[in-house]
C-alpha cells in the first residue's frame, strides 16, 4: 500500500485556488450588482417551479389587451406612443390650414421642433405658440412639451453627388 498522499487526495475537502477565486467573484458580483450567477438563477427558477400549483392565483388566463397594456407600462412605451399620436394628430391640434403648412419633426428634452413651409408660416405659428402649447399639454400631458421651436424651410444644398469640392460654391446665382 502506498502511504504518500496524492494531490487529488489532499484537495478532496478543499477548493483549489481557482475554484475559490471564481466562487468569490460570483458572490461579490451578486452582492454588488444584484445579479445572480447562472447556477443561482437555475436553482431559484427550479424552486419557483416546484412551488407552482395548477389553480393558483396568477395562473389565470390574461386577455391580450390587458397584457399589451402591462407591457407598455413595463417598457415605458406610453410616452413614445403619445408622442407618435401627437405627430399623427397634428391637424386636430393646430387646424387643417396650419397643419397643411407645418409638420412636427422632433421632440427633444421637452422642446417640440416644427418645420414650416415658409418663414411667414413659422412667424404665424410663433404668434399662436401659447395656444398650441396649451392644446398639446391638455391633450397629451404625458409627452411633457415645454417649448415650441418653429423653423422655416431648409436652405437649398448645392452639394450634388458623393464627391464635392470644398469652397464657396456658386455666388453669382442670386444677383
Amino acid at each position: 500500500m502506498n502511504n504518500s498522499n496524492s494531490p487529488s487526495d489532499e484537495n478532496k475537502g478543499q477548493e483549489s485556488p481557482q475554484d475559490f477565486a471564481q466562487e468569490f467573484y460570483w458572490k461579490m458580483r451578486e452582492a454588488i450588482t444584484g445579479r445572480l450567477s447562472r447556477d443561482a438563477k437555475r436553482i431559484a427558477e427550479k424552486e419557483q417551479k416546484a412551488n407552482s400549483r395548477p389553480f393558483e392565483k396568477g395562473r389565470d388566463f390574461v386577455k391580450g389587451g390587458d397584457a399589451i397594456g402591462d407591457l407598455m407600462k413595463a417598457f415605458r412605451w406610453e410616452s413614445q406612443l403619445a408622442e407618435a399620436d401627437l405627430f399623427n394628430k397634428w391637424a386636430e391640434i393646430v387646424g387643417d390650414t396650419n397643419a397643411a403648412s407645418s409638420q412636427p419633426e422632433t421632440l427633444t428634452n421637452g422642446t417640440l421642433t416644427i418645420r414650416c413651409k415658409s418663414t411667414a408660416w413659422a412667424t404665424q405659428l410663433r404668434l399662436m405658440q401659447v395656444q398650441i402649447l396649451e392644446k398639446i399639454n391638455a391633450a397629451y400631458p404625458e409627452v411633457e412639451v415645454k417649448a415650441l421651436k418653429m423653423l422655416g424651410p431648409d436652405a437649398p444644398s448645392w452639394k450634388k453627388g458623393p464627391r464635392s469640392v470644398p469652397g464657396r460654391g456658386p455666388r453669382d446665382t442670386y444677383g
